[in-house]
């Protein structure tokens, strides 16, 4: 029995539904942005030229300065975050009987690196909130 053959047309109709999709979306937007564009009022004054936040009229230099540890927690919040994402798929594959003892060893190792890094952050006292 010959096998069946698969024109290059079949191959890249289902990529060309995604393609038509990705420009219908792409139009949308500008066609948003433009329609934008051209019903707002344009009437630059020094009131709405003016930077503020919130609401609040602006005091004093726009600079200011932030604590580095709220970004090491930010950090730390992000490694363990990608350690969740990492862990739910290897719990599913520990059931496996074919993988079971190899991905527990990957994954003692890789929480063995998350360790070492926790271990550090509290060595250097970015733990301690202060």
């Amino acid at each position: 029995m010959p096998e069946p053959t698969v024109l290059a047309a079949d191959y890249f109709q289902g990529y060309s539904v995604v393609g038509l999709l990705a420009v219908v979306g792409v139009l949308f937007v500008a066609v948003a942005f433009g329609a934008g564009r051209l019903l707002r009022p344009v009437v630059p004054t020094p009131e709405k030229l003016l930077t503020y936040e919130c609401g609040v009229d602006p005091v004093g230099e726009g600079w200011a300065h932030t604590q580095v540890r709220y970004y090491v927690y930010a950090f730390l919040y992000v490694i363990f975050a990608v350690d969740s994402i990492f862990l739910f798929p290897w719990a599913t594959i520990f059931a496996d009987p074919q993988y079971g003892a190899t991905t527990l060893v990957e994954m003692f190792i890789f929480l063995g690196f998350l360790a070492v890094g926790l271990l550090y952050a509290y060595k250097k006292g970015v733990l301690a909130w202060t």
